[in-house]
């Protein structure tokens, strides 16, 4: 039985880093014509495609009933995919299906209670983020925002300078 654990030839071997060496340069190539967007963590789609990505080159290096040439079919399908959606979402209906809005979870040191159960964080989760931000008192805090890739972003007060609406302009308040 354990020698069937650590049986392993010079040909699985060879082709191990044969399509270990396919299925890397088709994702290099694949990036270079697709752009860096491809790894991006821009919207729940991207960090999508990086796990789709991800599983193809596993499935294609290591599985013996995925050969290389299939891997790079399913990673192709997967970019041109990506492109697809990155395109339509250029379209304001579209976009509103397929992406989240923003949520706040802080207005300024209040916490937003029911924006924390809406976005299913807890009190603890959004304590890590603040302390991960440098924040030492809640009268530092502008606004805490629940991204739409589930992110969170502190907005510290400098001062009395005033929040630019723009940053805050496609945020849900609730």
């Amino acid at each position: 039985m354990l020698e069937k654990l650590i049986e392993l030839s010079w040909s699985t071997v060879g082709q191990i880093a044969i399509s270990a060496l396919g299925i890397y340069l088709a994702v290099i190539i694949m990036t270079r014509i697709c752009g860096k967007r491809s790894f991006s963590k821009m919207s729940s789609f991207d960090f999508a495609m990086t796990v789709a990505v991800g599983s193809i080159i596993a499935t294609t290096v290591l599985s013996s009933t995925v050969n290389m040439v299939e891997g790079v079919v399913g990673l192709v399908a997967v970019y041109l995919l990506q492109i697809t959606a990155a395109l339509a979402r250029r379209n304001k209906t579209v976009r509103n299906l397929m992406d989240n809005s923003p949520l706040l979870l802080m207005d300024g040191d209040t916490i937003l209670e029911d924006n924390l159960r809406k976005a299913r964080v807890t009190q603890g989760d959004l304590r890590s983020k603040l302390r991960e931000a440098n924040v030492t008192d809640l009268s530092n805090v502008k606004a805490v925002v629940f991204e739409t890739t589930g992110d969170i972003s502190v907005l510290h007060k400098d001062g009395e300078e005033p929040l630019d609406l723009w940053l805050m302009k496609d945020v849900v308040r609730e």
